[in-house]
């Protein structure tokens, strides 16, 4: 007859067996970037969009080793040529070639359309935390101010200010920012009213949080998710905005490169020389095309609402 083995407890002084974790384990960093960014893609068009952008970026970083010439170098003896291996885009009225003139004037738009966004999210982001946080007479203040500069046409406003201030590229930011900050003070001021009545927040103000403080640490960590979504449209529509005001003369002053101003040059020879017009509205069109499938992407990664839907 077998002995019988009985298991009991360890005896006293051995050592414990080790536990092993069964639960479930909580993703890393990498992680969750790596489905935040298939989330990201599962959006329509968002890689074309995403692959767009780079080239910009590309294009507006290195435009001294991409540009095949000096964007501002003159040749009276190829005036309006067509497009050819010399001169892939052709040329202008004045000779120089627009493939460089299109790549350097991309650096102006990427600088234009992310510093006006930056002065738009730090102004509407201030506005939209005090407006919705303290109410009262600061909330009907602010909101007025706000709804009196959407009361004008945006374009119309950013031409104004750029026609009072000068034009130039630093005055043409400074417009855009300031008619952009509206966009941005009420989406804050939505997400601040939503959030500032939840349990953490009443938590933070009954153990003598300062308003200051709760509005840093417990209110604008939570609403970085819809700026991020609004300020990545933002971009496209300063773009468009810094090309219209060049288009009209008070934007980027010439000789520097600029798609408006390359456009409004180009309106003059569409009969003779189309690909002067074709080129910088080409590049504005995509570039906006770009921001917008990216935004409408970051929107659906961002939203838990949308997370979870693959666009048709």
């Amino acid at each position: 007859m077998g002995t019988k083995h009985l298991s009991g407890p360890p005896a006293r002084g051995a050592a414990a067996p080790a536990l092993t974790r069964t639960g479930p384990v909580t993703p890393g960093r990498p992680h969750r970037l790596l489905r935040f960014s298939r989330q990201v893609l599962a959006t329509r068009l968002v890689g074309m969009g995403l692959v767009i952008t780079a080239i910009v970026i590309i294009c507006a970083v290195f435009a001294d080793v991409l540009a095949p010439y000096n964007p501002n170098a003159q040749d009276y003896l190829a005036l309006t040529q067509p497009p050819s291996r010399a001169h892939p885009l052709g040329t202008d009225d004045l000779g120089r070639d627009v493939l460089s003139r299109v790549i350097y004037a991309s650096r102006v738009s990427l600088q234009v359309g992310l510093i006006a966004v930056g002065i738009a999210v730090s102004l509407g982001v201030t506005m939209g935390l005090l407006s919705g946080y303290l109410g009262g007479w600061p909330d009907t203040v602010i909101m007025r101010f706000v709804d009196a500069v959407q009361a004008f046409p945006g374009l119309i406003l950013a031409l104004a200010i750029t026609a009072a201030l000068g034009p130039s590229i630093g005055n043409a930011m400074i417009a855009i920012g300031f008619v952009s900050t509206p966009a941005i003070a009420r989406l804050m001021r939505g997400q601040t009213l939503s959030i500032r009545e939840r349990e953490y927040v009443e938590a933070a103000r009954v153990l003598g949080a300062s308003p200051p403080a709760i509005m840093a640490r417990h209110i604008w960590p939570n609403t970085t998710a819809p700026i991020i979504v609004q300020a990545t449209l933002l971009v496209a529509s300063a773009i468009v905005t810094e090309a219209s005001l060049s288009f009209l003369g008070v934007g980027v002053r010439p000789p520097t490169p600029s798609w408006g101003g390359m456009l409004r040059t180009g309106s003059q020879y569409l009969e003779v020389a189309p690909w002067m017009a074709f080129a910088p509205g080409g590049a504005i069109f995509l570039t906006v095309l770009a921001f917008n499938f990216v935004g409408d992407g970051l929107r659906r990664a961002l939203d838990p609402r949308l997370s979870g839907r693959r666009s048709g």
